[in-house]
């Protein structure tokens, strides 16, 4: 660890001196904005754009292209989008959204509620995890108004639909030659594709866009995947924008009149899964594991504060009783060892490393490098369980292999930034990675874990209207999920956006949905 610390350390010298080469900022930035381009730079996880593969609808939202029939604000709250309004029936199975009129998608065809039936089949018809969010009986077109009639109740109708994977398409565009894969959707968005590849995008003003002026004739976006080289690109005013800026780099902007922070407290997690059918399927070692692990230490210290010491699946920036949850597996090595010899692992041969039955206690750690904190989480753990006699190796991958490893549960450890509630509340997030998966009813809990009490709130949890109701049910699902050491916690990251103050309208949302907006404009 102490190792693991120093290279940190020297990074971020490494760090400074790039800053002070590099200067406190460029005015360099302020004339492309003058001159109408607006440059961000980001972390870009899509091979594509097409909005129902992988998660890549959310590429597609963060660019200012894609719309969906309702979003959410600054509070997780949700409020219209594409849709002027809903409402359900008295039987709660049947939603009707109203289409906002006047709408156009960037192509110049009509938003009708034919059309947004069209892309809600076209999600569903294209990625299964479409039948996670809900399943529906019919839906249908009358007028401007969108009727989906559901199989059950769903309490959280309005927050699936704001997902990025019901981002709204024009499927006649597509049915017309145009190909979403290779040239991008036709969506409602304020900019539009003018070309693609993963490592930088061109957007131009949508000339047909419903909500007022696009400030900007062209918005280029460079993926820069590492986060230093993203701090220096907007130190030295290559980019205007750059989202999350790494522990690090973050003090180089702080009290510098060239630049505005927009900071806030997240609704992710990282966590590390866990899966059952390995060497973690024991519960004392899986308890041992996680209670070997100095989370503390890991966020005050290695990443700076700028997250927050895991221990339950939600964080506490949303109100489901963070602080009332009891963690069992608080740091406690010397109890973590206890529990290794109980479970039977000892050392025999004296390497450091515990076996049993002839075979070490060895796990594997899956990684992706997209964002800077896995791997310095990741070699945090891999510190601490060497301490207890774990033998932990890490192995990178590339962030598109993450979906089909998580569901085939080709892992021991797989950690992932995740977003909690990226539909307004917790629900779907729980149920994805803990609910029980019968027969591939949930391909995202591939880890085999399974608990018919937790299956059981999650079956209340989901034709639960009354608010407070829910909440409890939510705080009971988190408990069992702690006490089960269904996964390990790390950390909940405080998320970032920096910009240069020749714009404004710069703004960081908790759903991590909104980078690219119309209200990103040259400042006044």
């Amino acid at each position: 660890m102490k190792k693991l610390f120093k290279a940190m350390a020297a990074g971020v010298c490494g760090i400074l001196a790039a800053g002070i080469i590099a200067g406190c900022g460029s005015d360099s930035s302020s004339e492309g904005v003058k001159n109408g381009i607006l440059k961000v730079g980001v972390t870009n996880f899509a091979d594509t754009l097409e909005p129902t593969q992988n998660f890549f609808g959310w590429v597609v939202m963060r660019y200012g292209l894609g719309e969906c029939l309702t979003k959410f604000d600054a509070k997780m709250n949700i409020e219209p989008w594409l849709a002027e309004s809903w409402s359900i029936s008295d039987d709660h199975l049947t939603w009707t959204f109203k289409i906002r009129d006047g709408v156009k998608f960037s192509n110049g065809n009509p938003l009708t509620a034919e059309g947004a039936k069209a892309s809600i089949e076209r999600a569903f018809a294209k990625n299964n995890r479409a039948a996670t969010f809900f399943e529906y009986e019919s839906i249908t077109a009358e007028g401007q108004n969108l009727i989906i009639k559901t199989k059950k109740p769903l309490p959280n109708m309005p927050g699936y639909l704001a997902d990025p994977l019901f981002i709204i398409v024009d499927t006649k565009a597509e049915a017309e030659g145009r190909d979403f894969s290779k040239e991008g959707p036709i969506c409602t968005g304020p900019y539009m594709v003018k070309s693609f590849v993963k490592e930088k995008s061109v957007m131009e003003r949508n000339p047909h866009y419903w909500a007022g002026e696009v400030p900007f004739a062209t918005v280029e976006i460079p993926s820069i995947d590492d986060p230093n080289t993203r701090a220096m690109s907007l130190q030295s005013g290559e980019v205007d924008v750059a989202v999350n800026i790494a522990a690090g780099d973050i003090d180089l902007f702080k009290n510098n009149d060239k630049f505005n922070i927009d900071e806030i407290s997240s609704l992710r997690v990282v966590v590390a899964r866990i899966n059952q059918n390995g060497i973690l399927g024991d519960a004392k070692v899986r308890a041992a594991f996680i209670q070997g692990c100095d989370r503390e230490t890991y966020n005050d210290v290695l990443l700076k504060g700028t997250f927050l010491p895991g221990s339950a699946p939600i964080p506490p920036s949303l109100d489901y009783g963070f602080d009332q949850l009891q963690d069992p597996n608080k740091y406690n090595p010397e109890n973590a060892k206890k529990l290794l010899d109980e479970a039977g692992w000892k050392d025999t041969d004296g390497d450091g490393i515990r076996d049993k039955d002839g075979k070490p206690l060895r796990v594997e750690f899956i990684v992706y490098n997209g964002r800077a904190e896995l791997p310095l989480y990741a070699e945090a753990v891999q510190a601490d369980m060497k301490k207890i006699g774990i033998d932990v190796v890490i192995k990178n991958v590339d962030y598109n292999l993450l979906d089909q490893i998580g569901i085939k549960g080709e892992y021991d450890l797989l950690i992932s930034n995740i977003t909690t509630a990226n539909t307004g509340d917790p629900e779907i997030f729980l149920n994805w990675y803990w609910r029980t998966n019968v027969n591939g009813d949930n391909p995202q809990n591939g880890s085999g874990y399974s608990n018919p009490e937790l299956d059981d709130v999650f079956a209340r949890l989901s034709t639960e209207f009354d608010k407070e109701q829910r909440r409890q049910l939510i705080i009971q699902a988190q408990q069992i999920i702690m006490n089960d050491g269904a996964a390990l916690f790390l950390g909940y990251p405080v998320t970032n956006i920096i910009s240069s103050k020749a714009l404004k309208g710069v703004h960081m949302f908790p759903s991590d949905y909104y980078w690219i907006t119309p209200e990103i404009a040259p400042a006044d």
